[in-house]
């Protein structure tokens, strides 16, 4: 017996399911998760000793890789001066001014700690700020675990084909309307029927937890006129492209800015760090300045924005877009390139450096074409890679990362890996 599985049969009588988050059980693929002792780069080193190329990166966060030496510096210092004070620092000023500075819809933000929470309390925001109660999501995309936001979702729900969670009200599911992503017209039909009850539309401007479901042409643009003409409000759910897609997130890509954004993952340099700003105007209804209460002893700790100053001062030095873009583009040819000489259907959805598999002869655009896929075969293709040494998200309704340590040789690897499968 492994030590993982030494670890994992110990955990699964301590922990529900043995893990902290439902994905890493490998539910979705089988078999036993790795313990994870380390990450030096572009690699994990597991309890056993084994060593691999990591394509998750801690689901997005590690835009620079494992133990990236000036956020861990950063990160070091801080934890030395101490670890919660539970009171203003300047630190949170600094990170604060850099997200205001690099987002183009952020006038005022505020710090949290984790994408859920942020989410959560943008959403408050905006019902609290319209007098509305109505929130418009997307099957597939995924906004965190708050009840409002579970109705269909995407990222672990999807994986385990939960359709919401038993716990969540009816009052919390009524309120929500979820519709297909990238589907303008019943967009437009819910705004002709409802448009006086939405508070807000909620996307992840690159859906990324169905699997990688770019936006179609006009979709994002489509949903903020629709908005604005409604008197409701545009989120983007940047947790995920936020700072990964580019300094700007999506919103500076494809030049569509929302009324609030909620970031997380990359802000945080690997630590639990998470934001949602907007619109001054909006940001004002908030607890102690308005009436919208939102609060969290751990908001602003030292140590986690001292690791997001180092991270996003990174993106700024570095601008490393450019070479992530490069590197998927040699990484997802050199897939389908592979599938292709194996006789494998499969097609490979990116928007700049985002990206993921799907098993299918089909275009995914939507929820409905990501579970068509072929699941089964993704789990076969997820052991066959982690055998040859290459981490995969365990489910193929996951964002693959790249990181700046990820090169040339890197991509050689994870290709001579995946050459070999047959399917």
């Amino acid at each position: 017996m492994t030590r993982s599985e030494e670890l994992f049969a110990r955990a699964v009588g301590l922990i529900p399911g043995g893990v902290d988050s439902p994905v890493r059980a490998f539910g979705a693929v089988g078999g036993t998760p790795r313990f994870i002792a380390r990450g030096e780069g572009a690699e994990l080193i597991d309890v056993d000793g084994d060593r691999s190329i990591d394509l998750v990166q801690s689901w997005g966060a590690l835009l620079f890789g494992h133990a990236r030496p000036e956020i861990v510096r950063a990160a070091t210092e801080a934890a030395a001066r101490g670890t919660s004070f539970g009171a203003p620092t300047e630190a949170e000023v600094e990170l604060a001014a850099r997200i205001v500075a690099l987002v183009p819809s952020v006038e005022q933000v505020r710090l949290v700690s984790s994408g859920t929470e942020a989410t959560m309390s943008a959403v408050r925001l905006a019902r609290g700020a319209t007098g509305r109660d109505l929130l418009v999501t997307f099957e597939g995309c995924y906004h965190g675990h708050a009840d409002p936001l579970l109705a269909r979702a995407g990222s672990g729900l999807a994986t385990f084909g939960i359709p919401g969670s038993p716990g969540v009200t009816a009052g919390a599911a009524r309120d929500t309307l979820t519709l297909p992503y990238n589907d303008v017209d019943r967009v437009r039909d819910a705004f002709a029927t409802r448009g006086d009850e939405i508070a807000a539309v909620i996307v992840e401007p690159v859906a990324a937890n169905m699997g990688v479901v770019p936006p179609a042409p006009g979709f994002l643009a489509a949903l903020r006129d629709l908005t604005t003409s409604a008197d409701a409000l545009l989120i983007f759910d940047e947790v995920i492209t936020g700072f990964r897609i580019g300094a700007g997130g999506a919103q500076a890509r494809f030049g569509v800015t929302p009324d609030l954004t909620t970031l997380g993952k990359v802000m945080g340099g690997g630590f639990p760090c998470a934001a949602f700003g907007g619109r001054r105007d909006l940001m004002e209804h908030l607890a102690p300045v308005g009436p919208v209460y939102q609060a969290g002893t751990l908001s602003g700790n030292p140590v986690a924005v001292a690791a997001g100053i180092a991270a996003l001062d990174l993106v700024v030095s570095l601008d490393p877009y450019e070479e992530l873009e490069s590197t998927a583009i040699a990484l997802t040819d050199g897939l389908a390139a592979a599938f292709d000489a194996n006789g494998i259907a499969a097609r490979i959805p990116r928007e700049s450096s985002l990206f993921s598999v799907f098993f299918t002869d089909d275009a995914v655009v939507d929820l409905a074409g990501a579970r068509a896929a072929d699941h089964d075969r993704f789990a076969r293709f997820f052991h066959h890679l982690l055998d040859r040494g290459v981490t995969l998200p365990p489910s193929g309704y996951e964002l693959w990362s790249l990181s700046t340590a990820h090169g040339a040789a890197e991509v050689e690897r994870v290709l001579e890996a995946a050459g070999s499968f047959a399917g």
